[in-house]
C-alpha cells in the first residue's frame, strides 16, 4: 500500500512538471515576441531621443533643455513598449499599472524632498528664467550658467568655481539675469580732489569712454557729478554695453580713467581728516 501511495505522488509530480514544460513550450511564441518587442521599442525610443535632440538644435532651442526633453519621451515611449510587451505575455496591464500607481505614492511620500526638486527643474525649464550661458544672480550667489538639471543647477563664478545650486532654493529666491536684454549698464563712480576743474574731469572720463568701441553710443553715457564727498567731488559714470562684454569694459574703464587722469594731472584724493587745534588754552 505505501509503495502505490509512493508511485502515485511520483506520478502526479511527474505530471505537473510535463505541464509546465509543455505550458513554457507553448508560451516560447509569446515569450520571444515580448522580447523582440523590448528589444525593437527600446532601439525605436533611443532613435527618436536623438531625432529629437537634433530637431531642438535646429529649431535653436536652449540646449539646456534637451537632455530633459530626451529623457522624458524616451521613458514614456520605453514604458508604453513594456506594457506592450506584458500585454502581449497575457498578464492583465491594468493590475500591473495599478501596482505601479500604488508604488510611486508610496514613493513620492518618501522622497517628498526629491519631488520638490524635480517640480522645480521642470518649471525652470518650462519658464526659462535663464539659459545656459547667462550671468545670473540667484540669492547670494552669482555666476555664468553651466548647466540646468533637473534636480539642480551648475553656476560658473567669475574666479571659476563650480557652484551646485538646488533648484527648489532657486524657484523660491529671487533671480536677477543680467543677459535678458543682451545690454548691460555700468554705473561707475570716480573721486576726484574739490580743487579740480569739473569740465576737464568730464572731458577725460567721456574722452575714454568714446574710445572703447565697445560701449554703445546708444543709449548716450551719462557723465554728471553725483555728490560731494567728505573730502572728494564723486562723478558717476552710466555707459552701457553689451552683455558679454560687460566685464571687459569694466575693467578697462578702472585703469584708462586713471591713466586719463594721470595724463591731465587731475588729483585723485585720498581720504583725510583736518585736525584744528585751538592755541588759546
Amino acid at each position: 500500500m505505501q509503495h502505490y501511495s509512493l508511485d502515485l505522488a511520483q506520478l502526479i509530480e511527474q505530471r505537473n512538471y510535463n505541464g509546465i514544460i509543455a505550458l513554457l513550450i507553448s508560451k516560447i511564441p509569446l515569450i520571444v515576441s515580448a522580447i523582440l518587442i523590448l528589444i525593437i521599442g527600446f532601439a525605436v525610443s533611443n532613435l527618436i531621443g536623438r531625432l529629437v535632440i537634433k530637431g531642438l538644435k535646429a529649431k535653436g532651442v536652449d540646449p539646456s533643455v534637451h537632455s530633459f526633453i530626451r529623457t522624458c519621451i524616451t521613458l514614456i515611449l520605453k514604458f508604453a513598449f513594456i506594457l506592450s510587451a506584458i500585454s502581449t505575455l497575457g498578464i492583465n496591464v491594468s493590475s500591473f499599472l495599478a501596482a505601479i500607481g500604488a508604488a510611486g505614492i508610496t514613493a513620492g511620500i518618501g522622497l517628498q524632498s526629491s519631488v520638490g526638486q524635480l517640480a522645480s527643474g521642470v518649471q525652470i525649464l518650462i519658464n526659462h528664467p535663464f539659459k545656459s550661458g547667462d550671468y545670473v544672480e540667484l540669492g547670494t550667489v552669482s555666476g555664468k550658467v553651466h548647466e540646468i538639471k533637473l534636480m539642480y543647477t551648475v553656476l560658473i563664478t567669475v574666479d571659476n568655481k563650480q557652484v551646485i545650486i538646488p533648484n527648489s532654493t532657486i524657484t523660491s529666491s529671487n533671480i536677477i539675469n543680467y543677459n535678458a536684454n543682451n545690454r548691460r549698464r555700468l554705473d561707475l563712480v570716480y573721486s576726484v580732489a574739490y580743487d579740480q576743474d569739473i569740465e576737464k574731469v568730464r572731458s577725460a572720463i567721456l574722452e575714454t569712454v568714446k574710445a572703447n568701441k565697445l560701449i554703445f553710443n546708444d543709449p548716450e553715457p551719462i557723465i554728471a557729478v553725483k555728490e560731494h564727498g567728505p573730502s572728494s567731488i564723486n562723478f558717476a559714470c552710466l555707459i552701457w554695453c553689451s552683455s558679454e562684454d560687460y566685464w571687459n569694459v569694466f575693467y578697462y574703464m578702472q585703469e584708462q580713467v586713471k591713466l586719463a587722469f594721470d595724463k591731465n594731472g587731475i588729483e585723485i584724493p585720498y581720504s583725510q581728516l583736518d585736525v584744528h587745534i585751538n592755541k588759546e588754552n
